[in-house]
């Protein structure tokens, strides 16, 4: 399973998402395709916003207001970072567990 797929299964139905989504504007499926676009996007070479709108085709400027309001890049990164909890370098094998934790699932 992908990181994309870990992170969405762990946002789906999550209230912080569903708040997220409705101050934005957007409706839940979209906010959490955004953010698990924007997670794994942000370790990848490239602008984080423009990777994540060529996954999914959100626009582009839906993905940075989500970006915005999880905490901007550096909120990302961070996230990213405690992915890896093993610190083995390779965070998909920590983000299952770690998700679930994020979006209180066990």
């Amino acid at each position: 399973m992908s990181m994309f797929d870990q992170i969405l299964g762990a946002a789906h139905d999550h209230p912080t998402v569903k708040n997220l989504a409705e101050k934005l504007g957007i409706d839940s499926e979209t906010a959490e395709k955004a953010i698990a676009a924007l997670t794994e996007a942000h370790h990848q070479d490239g602008d984080t916003v423009g990777l994540a709108a060529k996954k999914t085709g959100i626009d582009e400027s839906v993905l940075a207001s989500v970006r915005d309001q999880v905490g901007g890049e550096g909120s990302l990164a961070k996230f990213m970072q405690i992915l890896d909890a093993d610190h083995d370098g390779n965070p998909f094998d920590d983000i299952a567990g770690f998700a679930g934790k994020l979006f209180g699932k066990s």
